[in-house]
């Protein structure tokens, strides 16, 4: 069942290629997207059996993502049919082929025991999400697109040297050569320490960079801004879930070593940095597609910081904020790029009573805004309030204190934007477009708000049971 899921796209993708016809292509997405997201439910159920050599094998962490991006996408891939009947001038072959393949490799990503696998999938999301960037074909996108694979490729590069030094650790300390996580994380305590540190710098910087935490967020600001807002969904809900992923693998390795605290310290730096980061850029950015970069910025910061923290608590405050966000994310670039067809423009100049010109978009534009900020009853609210709740319970009083402080100052530059858009009266200079709500480009993002509504309303046992396992498996106690 593990490879059926994860091949179940490929093929998608190969009849992508075949099918001829431009119009009825996209119906594809959801065709392949609704057995996935099945495949993934029953997986999270039954739990299959390891592979042979333990390659393949879905564990909670595993299982928490999976069905976070499957969700995403299958949301996206109804999404996706009705947003390319607004673009029958571009030949939509190569869009559906890349995200068909990148969510077999965003699949691959969960399933994978082995961080040499691990590597090779997560790679692959950066190459088929280059031509996603570029599908408006234009000057800014085709800068953006340079820019995304310039700095992810250079970031996963680094976390190659990292494993390569991870590897060569086993080699100093005397044990068999491997990348399996369960041998290096009973190995982590005999492995050489230089060398073994020295990996974990690299892999933090590697996976770091394609997460977007700051300063290696560079790439994040344009790619957001310039890819079809259901590209920007799936970066923001699927590939900075997958890279978090990545970086929780490490971080099994280094919490089974000793000298552990430094490598939290050091998210638990990266995570602070990122969210002062937001808060700086994210006042008064006329960009909503910008903002919202920057508001992924601040997300990574808040699971690095969590986990930075350790601790039952904020462990899994961490992995239900990486759920909470994956979903939100999703519902904030599927609306604005609504209401960017509805006028024509990214900028908060021209944009202005999203609320009078397309009201569900603007609705669900401003409800997504206030559950991103954590505001109360919205899943992020409860995901946040249990890693601030670790954060005092661990001592880190201060490492609190600054999380709260940012979350303010975020909230009212996030607020300074998205108010005066969505609210308001439509200015009479903006240009009328002709484009208005559709089931297609609405209900999807109805269905995925009423799931970040419910998760803060009520988090399901199964899912409960899920974050609890996966918290052990950080080290959070049982």
């Amino acid at each position: 069942m593990i490879w059926i899921i994860a091949t179940l796209p490929l093929i998608g993708a190969l009849v992508a290629w075949l099918v001829p016809d431009n119009r009825m292509r996209p119906f594809l997405l959801p065709a392949i997207a609704l057995p996935h997201m099945c495949l993934a439910f029953y997986l999270v159920a039954t739990t299959p059996p390891a592979s042979p050599h333990g390659w393949i094998f879905l564990d909670a962490l595993g299982k928490l993502v999976l069905v976070t991006i499957s969700v995403l996408f299958t949301v996206c891939s109804f999404y996706a049919v009705g947003y390319l009947r607004y673009r029958k001038e571009l030949d939509n072959r190569i869009l559906c082929m890349a995200l068909l393949v990148c969510l077999s490799a965003m699949t691959l990503v969960t399933v994978t025991q082995h961080l040499g696998l691990l590597w090779v999938a997560l790679e692959t999301t950066t190459v088929t999400m280059a031509p996603l960037i570029y599908f408006n074909r234009n000057a800014r996108s085709i800068e953006a697109t340079w820019k995304y694979l310039l700095i992810c490729s250079v970031g996963i590069a680094i976390a190659l040297f990292g494993l390569f030094f991870l590897a060569y650790s086993t080699i100093v300390a005397g044990q068999d050569v491997t990348l399996l996580l369960s041998s290096l994380i009973e190995d982590a305590p005999r492995l050489h320490p230089g060398w073994r540190h020295t990996a974990f710098i690299f892999l933090l910087v590697g996976f770091g960079s394609k997460m977007g935490l700051a300063p290696l967020h560079t790439w994040k600001p344009d790619a957001y801004g310039e890819a079809p807002g259901l590209v920007g969904a799936l970066l923001a809900g699927g590939l900075v879930n997958c890279a978090f992923l990545a970086l929780l693998r490490v971080y099994q390795v280094a919490v089974a070593s000793p000298g552990a605290a430094s490598f939290k310290g050091a998210l638990l730096g990266m995570g602070l940095v990122s969210m002062a980061f937001a808060a700086v850029f994210m006042a008064r950015q006329s960009d909503i597609k910008r903002m919202l970069a920057y508001s992924s910025v601040e997300h990574v910061g808040i699971m690095a910081v969590a986990v930075g923290l350790g601790g039952k608590t904020a462990l899994f405050g961490a992995l239900l904020h990486m759920v909470n966000n994956g979903l939100t994310k999703g519902v904030l670039f599927l609306a604005s790029g609504n209401i960017h067809r509805a006028y024509g423009s990214k900028s908060t100049e021209v944009i202005r009573g999203a609320l009078r010109r397309i009201p569900w978009s603007g609705a669900l534009f401003l409800a997504a805004f206030l559950a991103i900020t954590g505001s109360p009853p919205f899943g992020p609210f409860i995901s946040e309030f249990t890693i601030v709740s670790g954060a005092f319970v661990a001592g880190s009083s201060t490492v609190g204190a600054l999380f709260l402080v940012f979350l303010s100052v975020i909230f009212i530059g996030m607020a300074s934007t998205v108010l005066p858009a969505v609210l308001g009266k439509v200015p009479a200079e903006a240009e009328a477009t002709g484009y208005r709500d559709t089931y297609w480009t609405v209900l999807p993002l109805l269905v995925l708000m009423s799931v970040v509504l419910m998760l803060g309303l009520w988090v399901p046992s199964p899912l409960q049971e899920l974050l609890r396992e996966g918290a052990a498996l950080l080290g959070g106690g049982a």
